[in-house]
């Protein structure tokens, strides 16, 4: 029987034998001078401390040596910078890559061949036991990104690290950062310290405090990131959800003052002021000032000028936004990311569209109405940006599960498990039926699964009327991302053809005992088979 891994593989096979059983004596063999490579093998040696209490010793060497878990980045260019080979036999592990990347993507493979307890933060009583089987592996997209919107609701350091190893563990490889919003403005602008005296004192239902990110925080963040080989994201957003920075920089608002800092809950409220040159100068000053310590903060290639829910303005106020907000990225030698209503605009060619239009948009394809939504899609296309698709009715994680959901919303229809992960990329753009593409496969760089924080509390389905009805960021991320964030992941990670709503509801419900091990507090979701006790 094969083990129940997520994402699938491309390829496995059982293999006869009783698999190879790590002792407290067990080696990690690294066959490789690089030090990153090194790093990964020390850190398997982290991951396993725990639960396992052995302290494996990490060692460099070039000959075989059995029994032990060997890391060796020897392997083809046909597995690409991510992909891997497995094999498990009772005398040892194996795990072969290009590089230390695809080392550290079959690691996660890797922990879930192991019983479910090795993912416990102490020590417990097993076998550990690594089932026999032969796997090999790459990703479909190289573009797997998972959203924190640490605008609404503030993610303190400790929590955005936690939910980096919740994704790494399925593949995830970008976290995308929205940080800033109506709500608050979540990093230090050396140069603009009002950004965050100001915009940073209040969050959705909350007012009077400091919540943002210094630069070293944030350096940590990325760092962190980057040791679990994810790309860090962050987004400026604008022209509108610009609260945050109205209230804390004057001359962007028309009239040259600030605005109250906001701490409510609705969108299409604020707008940056773009109505003659001289504001148009403010707001492109702005954007630079702040593009320029952001992109110099931030070692990957994008920075995300959002763009979405803007108040109606005059289409040409849009456009000399998008002209402002892409030039200050360009200058800084990065990519632009923005939401597909960006592409309203003149965007660089090569730029990234985040698509998260829903079914009703899909409808009106070939008709004589088609909804915006596709209407740019196919400016985007047309402009040859690709396409990070995060359809909103399915891989939107704050929409509720059911009307059972004590958090989030619901203004793109529930979204149980199945329907995270019931869609296929390239039908995003296209008719019910699936044909007629607006957006071409060749186009799309991947998907993400946004966590927005709207409605990150208790009795969601009304205004709050206390504090006490939020709960901790953990507790929100841990019930709103599990299960539907590794069936995103899938989506991203593995083969087309491999995607199959039963077989992944088996495969996911045995990820159960190991969420309750990490102390993962994840919905019990009535479509997934559950094993009792889970």
């Amino acid at each position: 029987m094969l083990p129940p891994v997520v994402p699938q593989p491309e390829s496995e096979r059982a293999l006869k034998g009783p698999g190879f059983t790590i002792g407290a004596e067990t080696p990690i063999i690294v066959k490789s001078s690089d030090p990153d490579s090194r790093e990964v093998g020390r850190y398997l040696g982290r991951l396993l401390r725990p639960a396992t209490g052995y302290d494996l010793k990490v060692e460099a060497g070039r000959r075989d040596h059995r029994p032990a878990i060997t890391l060796d980045r020897g392997g083809p260019k046909s597995l690409g910078e991510e992909g891997y080979t497995l094999t498990s036999r009772a005398e040892g592990v194996r795990l072969t890559a290009r590089g230390a990347e695809g080392l550290f993507r079959g690691i996660q493979t890797l922990r879930q061949l192991l019983p479910a307890a090795v993912e416990s933060p102490t020590v417990q009583r097993a076998r550990w036991t690594v089932a026999p089987v032969h796997i090999t592996d790459k990703p479909r997209y190289g573009y797997r990104s998972t959203m924190l919107d640490v605008a609404r609701r503030f993610y303190p350091v400790a929590d955005v690290k936690r939910y980096i190893d919740q994704a790494a563990a399925y593949k995830m490889n970008t976290l995308h950062l929205h940080l800033t919003d109506d709500q608050g403005w979540r990093i230090a602008i050396d140069a603009l310290p009002n950004l965050t005296k100001a915009g940073a004192s209040t969050q959705s239902g909350f007012t009077g405090g400091s919540w943002f990110y210094t630069k070293a925080q944030y350096q940590e963040i990325v760092a962190y990131a980057k040791s679990r080989f994810i790309t860090v994201v962050p987004e400026i957003d604008g022209p509108g959800h610009t609260s945050a920075a109205q209230a804390s920089v004057p001359d962007i608002n028309c009239d040259d003052k600030t605005i109250p800092p906001y701490s409510g809950f609705d969108v299409k409220i604020s707008v940056v002021c773009l109505r003659d040159p001289q504001h148009i100068a403010n707001v492109s000053k702005f954007l630079t000032t702040v593009m320029t310590e952001v992109a110099a903060l931030t070692p990957g290639p994008y920075i995300h000028v959002g763009g979405d829910e803007v108040p109606a303005r005059p289409a040409e106020e849009y456009k000399a936004y998008v002209q402002a907000a892409t030039s200050a990225v360009q200058a800084q030698g990065k990519k632009v990311i923005g939401w597909h209503d960006l592409s309203a605009g003149t965007i660089p060619a090569g730029s990234l569209m985040q698509y998260w239009g829903d079914e009703d948009a899909r409808e009106t394809i070939g008709t004589a109405e088609e909804h915006k939504d596709i209407l740019l899609a196919r400016k985007g296309v047309a402009q040859n940006a690709s396409f990070i698709m995060s359809p909103a009715d399915r891989s939107y994680l704050d929409m509720k599960y059911d009307s059972s959901t004590p958090y989030g919303l619901r203004w793109a229809g529930y979204v149980p498990v199945k329907n995270a992960y019931d869609w296929d990329p390239t039908t995003v753009t296209a008719k019910p039926d699936g044909t007629s593409p607006v957006v071409p496969a060749n186009q799309i760089a991947g998907v993400e699964a946004a966590l927005w924080a709207d409605r990150a509390y208790t009795g969601s389905n009304e205004l709050p009327t206390s504090t006490s009805q939020f709960v901790e960021p953990s507790v929100y991320t841990d019930f709103m991302a599990f299960p539907r964030l590794p069936a995103v992941a899938e989506i991203g990670w593995s083969p087309k053809s491999t995607h199959d709503w039963t077989r992944f509801s088996s495969r996911l419900a045995a990820q159960g005992p190991r969420w309750k091990a990490a102390g993962i507090g994840f919905y019990a979701a009535p479509d997934v088979p559950w094993a009792n006790g889970s």
